[in-house]
């Protein structure tokens, strides 16, 4: 599952993105528009502009902006930068390997194996979709029958 501070990352980064190339965008308007709290906000965007995806400008007319063009910008990236992985468990991390507390040897382990499978296939798709292609909206009475 990701976290809170995953999903305000990936909507603020959306926001951004629809606004790439009109110059810098107030914290204020991405926080009202994404329903993200300010301070927690900044904080994410810090983070963000750490890793090069953002940039920033002090001062009236400054504000945040997207550092790399949409089109360069996965959402497996993106989430990767966020939580550090795509696994949903450390033993299965390509990058941030640990093994499990409390579990058999990974070699024998069929949970491992499983999500070894989940890892990679959620990578194969969210690293095809990029922060500049559109996302279809799933009416709330269709996301409610699944």
């Amino acid at each position: 599952m990701l976290s809170q501070k995953t999903r305000y990352a990936i909507r603020a980064m959306q926001h951004l993105a629809d606004r790439h190339g009109q110059g810098p965008v107030q914290l204020s308007e991405i926080a009202l528009k994404q329903n993200i709290p300010a301070n927690f906000l900044t904080t994410i965007l810090s983070e963000l502009s750490r890793f090069g995806v953002v940039a920033s400008q002090r001062g009236k007319d400054g504000g945040y902006w997207l550092a790399v063009s949409p089109i360069d910008i996965t959402y497996g990236d993106l989430i990767r930068v966020m939580r550090g992985s795509l696994a949903l468990v450390p033993c299965a991390s390509r990058f941030a390997h640990e093994k499990c507390r409390n579990c058999v040897e990974e070699g024998d382990c069929r949970t491992r194996a499983l999500m070894l499978r989940v890892r990679d296939q959620t990578a194969e798709i969210l690293d095809a979709i990029r922060l500049s292609d559109p996302i279809e909206l799933v009416p709330a009475a269709l996301d409610e029958q699944s």
